[in-house]
Order: C-alpha cells, then sequence, then structure tokens
C-alpha cells in the first residue's frame, strides 16, 4: 500500500482545528480496529476445538485464507481518514447540544 500526504488543512478545515480532527479520527479507527477485530476472532474461533482434525491441510489453509484475507484490508486508520475525506462520519461537540 502506498503513502498518501494528506493536506493538513483540509482535514482541519473540516472541524476548525486539527487537534480536534486528530481526536475524532483516533476514536473512528478504534472502532473500526474493534469491529475487525471481532469479526477476526468469531471467523477463527470456528476452528477452536478441533483436536487432530486441525492436522488436515484443509483445515489449515482455511484458517490461512482468513487470516491473509484481513491482512490484507485497509488499515483501520486509513479508513476512519477515507470516511472523514468522504463526510460518511457522524460527530458532534457535546458543548453545543445544550
Amino acid at each position: 500500500m502506498a503513502i498518501k500526504t494528506l493536506d493538513v488543512d483540509e482535514l482541519a478545515k473540516r472541524t476548525g482545528n486539527i487537534y480536534e480532527t486528530v481526536a475524532i479520527l483516533s476514536k473512528r479507527s478504534r472502532q473500526v480496529a474493534s469491529n475487525v477485530k471481532s469479526e477476526l476472532d468469531d471467523k477463527l474461533s470456528y476452528f477452536e476445538g478441533f483436536g487432530p482434525e486441525m492436522e488436515d491441510v484443509r483445515m489449515q489453509e482455511e484458517q490461512e485464507e482468513v487470516s491473509l484475507e484481513y491482512e490484507e484490508m485497509p488499515e483501520p486508520t486509513e479508513v476512519a481518514i477515507g470516511e472523514f475525506l468522504n463526510n460518511e462520519l457522524y460527530y458532534r461537540k457535546p458543548s453545543e447540544e445544550e
């Protein structure tokens, strides 16, 4: 995956503050990472409990395919930044709700 330079001013313009933008992106990134981890754990939990059958080549290949599928996914930070730039994130300031 190639590294892409981001325009910090463009990110800051949306919230008015780069630090607020970073906080929003970090929270969303943690949410994405948590969701991906729980999905992976669910898929890999299928392979738990197999004793001698786990030595079967097909079972090992299936488990490896699941792991490789998740390794090839984009990083959570990349997903969060993409959602932010495409206006797909909802965020609010608690102080403005009063």
